[in-house]
C-alpha cells in the first residue's frame, strides 16, 4: 500500500498554480500516482487512485461525457486538464460531466509543465513513507521501552492499542484473556475458534498469522512463542493496516514472544530453586529455607501453616497456585500455604485434580505435614473424591503408622470375598455402619435406611463370606482398620 499524499495537499501548491474547478468534497482522495495520457481511454492502463492529466487532444463535446465516466468507474482520484495547447480553455461539456460524476476536475495552465505535477507528487509520496517509517521507529522505541517495564507484556499490549489507535489483547495458549487494552478488544472472543488453525498449522509447518477483515474491523493475530505456541496477541483497526502498521506489530509480537520465552526460562530457574528450598525446609533447615526464599523476593507465611498435596497436571496446579509456594514433586504438587487460606487456596487447585490436606503445623514440622497430606492424596485418589483432609480420615491415629501399601493390601485381602460377592457392594457398607455403630442395630440400621432384619441377614452374609465372627472384638478391629484403609465413604460434593 502506498503512502499518499492528498489531492488537496497537491493543489494547494503554490508553484503549480493549479485551480480546482469541481469536486471540491473529494479533495481527501489520495494521489497514488500522476498518470500523463491523450487516450480517449486511458483506463486499461490504470490501477485507480491516479491524478490523470491531459491536454484534451482527442476530447470534443461528444465523448466528454464516456471519457469522465470511464476515469470514475476506474475510480481515478481526479482529472487534471492542461489548458492553451489543444484548448484555450476547458470544454464546458467537460466540466458539466465532471460535476455530474464528482470527479475533481484541475485546470492546469499552460505555464505548469506535467512533469512538474509528477515530480511533486513523487516527493510528496517519498516525505510520507519517510515519515511513516520514522514514526515507526519511534514507536518500535516505545514499545521495547514498555517490554522492559516490570510488567512488560501489559505494558507492550497498551502501548500497542494507544499508537495505532486500535485494540490489542494478550491471551494465554488456550484463548483465555490475560489482558486487554483499547475501545473495542472484546470481539477478541469472537476468534478463539479461529486459534486452532495457528497452534495446529495444516502440513505442520510453523504457526503463521491470521488476518480477518469486514468492512468495519480489521484484525491481525499472531502466536507467541519460540518452538510451540505459548499464547497468542491480538489487534484490531477500524481501517486497514498499512505496511508500517504491519510492521509495528511485527515488532510487537517479537517483543511478547522474547517476554513469554524469557519468563518461561526464569521461571524453571525459580522452579528448581524452590525445589531445593523445600528440601530443606524437609531437613529442618528452616532457616536456610527462608533466607533462599527472601532472594527470591518472596518466603513461608507467617502463623501456622498446611501442606497441600495435589494430583492432576502439575503446570496447570501450579498455574492455579499463583503466588503461593508450590513446588513439582514426583507426581504430585505440594504447596505451603497459610492455614487461614487453605479453603481459599484449595477452590482453585481442585478443579485440576485430587487434594490432600494436611493438618497445621509450624515451619519446623513441614515434613509431618506433608506426610499427612500425601495420606490424604492418596485416599482421595483411592475414593476419587476432590478433596481430602487428614484430620477426616478414620482411624488416623493407628493408620499413620502403617506402610500405605501394606494397609491397602491388608484391606484388598480382607474384604475381598465381599466385593467378589455378586452385584452387593452393598454389604461393605453395611459393615461399616454396624461397625461405627459399636454392633447396635437399630442404629445401624437408621443410618443406612433399611430394616433392622435386612441389616441382620446382611451382617450373616458378611460373617459367612469372611469366615469370622462379628462379635469378636479383635475381629471387628481388624474389620475397622482393613474399611478404613480404602477411606472415607464418598459423599455428594
Amino acid at each position: 500500500m502506498v503512502v499518499a499524499p492528498t489531492l488537496r495537499t497537491v493543489v494547494r501548491r503554490l508553484p503549480l498554480k493549479l485551480s480546482l474547478l469541481t469536486g471540491q468534497d473529494a479533495l481527501d482522495r489520495p494521489v497514488r500516482w500522476v498518470a500523463v495520457s491523450e487516450l480517449e481511454d486511458p483506463t486499461p492502463f490504470l490501477e485507480g487512485g491516479e491524478l490523470v492529466l491531459t491536454t484534451g487532444m482527442r476530447l470534443d463535446a461528444g465523448n466528454a461525457g464516456p471519457y469522465v465516466d470511464r476515469l470514475v468507474g476506474r475510480e481515478v482520484t481526479g482529472l487534471g486538464f492542461g489548458v492553451g495547447l489543444g484548448h484555450e480553455t476547458i470544454p464546458a461539456e467537460l466540466v458539466d460531466a465532471a460535476v455530474r460524476a464528482g470527479l475533481p476536475l484541475i485546470e492546469v495552465p499552460r505555464a505548469t509543465p506535467f512533469v512538474a505535477i509528477g515530480k511533486l507528487v513523487s516527493e510528496l509520496i517519498a516525505a510520507e513513507q519517510y515519515d511513516e517509517i520514522s514514526r515507526a521507529f519511534a514507536t518500535q522505541g516505545r514499545l521495547t521501552r514498555a517490554a522492559l517495564r516490570p510488567e512488560g507484556p501489559r505494558a507492550v499490549i497498551e502501548c500497542l492499542a494507544r499508537e495505532l489507535g486500535g485494540w490489542a489483547v494478550l491471551l494465554d495458549e488456550t484463548g483465555a484473556v490475560r489482558h486487554a487494552a483499547g475501545k473495542g478488544a472484546a470481539a477478541v472472543a469472537g476468534l478463539v475458534p479461529e486459534l486452532e488453525r495457528l497452534r495446529k498449522p495444516a502440513g505442520g509447518g510453523a504457526p503463521a498469522t491470521l488476518a480477518i477483515s469486514t468492512p468495519q474491523e480489521h484484525v491481525i493475530v499472531q502466536p507467541l512463542g519460540a518452538r510451540r505456541v505459548r499464547g497468542f496477541f491480538a489487534v484490531g483497526l477500524g481501517h486497514p493496516f498499512t505496511p508500517v502498521a504491519h510492521t509495528v506489530v511485527n515488532a510487537a509480537g517479537s517483543l511478547l514472544t522474547l517476554a513469554v520465552e524469557h519468563g518461561r526460562e526464569h521461571l524453571a530457574a525459580e522452579r528448581k530453586v524452590r525445589s531445593a528450598v523445600l528440601r530443606l525446609l524437609l531437613a529442618g533447615e528452616t532457616q536456610a529455607g527462608q533466607e533462599a526464599l527472601e532472594r527470591l523476593g518472596c518466603g513461608l507465611p507467617c502463623g501456622p501453616l498446611t501442606v497441600l498435596a495435589v494430583g492432576g497436571d502439575q503446570e496447570a496446579v501450579l498455574e492455579a497456585a499463583a503466588d503461593e509456594f508450590a513446588v513439582a514433586v514426583d507426581d504430585r504438587v505440594v504447596a505451603v500455604v497459610a492455614a487461614d487460606r487453605v479453603d481459599r487456596v484449595v477452590s482453585a487447585l481442585r478443579e485440576h485434580g485430587p487434594v490432600g490436606i494436611g493438618s497445621p503445623v509450624g515451619p519446623d514440622e513441614l515434613r509431618s505435614g506433608m506426610e499427612q497430606a500425601d495420606r490424604a492424596l492418596t485416599s482421595a485418589r483411592r475414593t476419587a473424591r476432590e478433596v481430602v483432609r487428614s484430620a477426616d480420615l478414620a482411624g488416623q491415629g493407628l493408620l499413620s503408622l502403617l506402610d500405605p501399601d501394606a494397609a491397602t493390601a491388608f484391606s484388598s485381602a480382607l474384604l475381598a470375598p465381599l466385593r467378589e460377592y455378586g452385584s452387593r457392594a452393598d454389604l461393605l457398607e453395611s459393615l461399616r455402619a454396624y461397625l461405627m455403630c459399636n454392633g447396635h442395630w437399630d442404629a445401624a440400621a437408621q443410618r443406612l435406611g433399611v430394616h433392622r432384619h435386612t441389616l441382620r441377614y446382611r451382617m450373616r452374609r458378611v460373617a459367612e463370606l469372611l469366615g469370622r465372627d462379628l462379635d469378636d472384638p479383635a475381629v471387628r478391629a481388624e474389620l475397622w482398620v482393613a474399611l478404613a484403609a480404602t477411606g472415607p465413604p464418598a459423599t455428594p460434593r
